[in-house]
């Protein structure tokens, strides 16, 4: 089975470049309901996992940092702290459910290293179970 069925394409993606700002990404992760976004360079290639722990941190931790300026924070000055490792287009099932596992959701590239979308854990695991229960 090729890995592409579970994909949600980049178009259907919240996430945010690098050069974004963590106003930005605040009111994307808000209105999104997420607590973790992609990020990825100006060229499209992936970069990281944003969370929202990442934001709170970087206000805890930088003296006169307040939400009214954090227009003025690009992402690439925010340390990430989530390692969410993406996967090659082209990799197998196998692969991609044992990254799934410590994921909420897998960023997947491709040949070329450009970010091409998501997979959530969540659509691996109703696929299996209905497999597993429907048959």
């Amino acid at each position: 089975m090729n890995i592409s069925f579970f994909l949600t394409p980049k178009s259907d993606v919240a996430y945010e470049k690098a050069t974004s700002t963590m106003r930005q990404a605040m009111e994307k992760i808000e209105y999104n309901g997420y607590t973790a976004i992609p990020i990825i360079d100006d060229k499209g290639r992936y970069v990281g996992t944003l969370t929202e722990g990442d934001l709170l941190r970087k206000l805890k931790n930088t003296p006169g940092l307040d939400f009214m300026n954090t227009n003025k924070v690009v992402l690439s000055d925010v340390d990430l702290r989530t390692n969410n490792k993406p996967v090659r287009i082209t990799c197998n099932v196998e692969d991609l459910v044992v990254t799934s596992i410590n994921q909420n959701f897998v960023p997947v590239v491709d040949d070329n290293d450009i970010f091409i979308g998501i997979i959530k854990r969540s659509d691996i695991i109703t696929y299996f179970y209905k497999k597993l229960f429907d048959q």
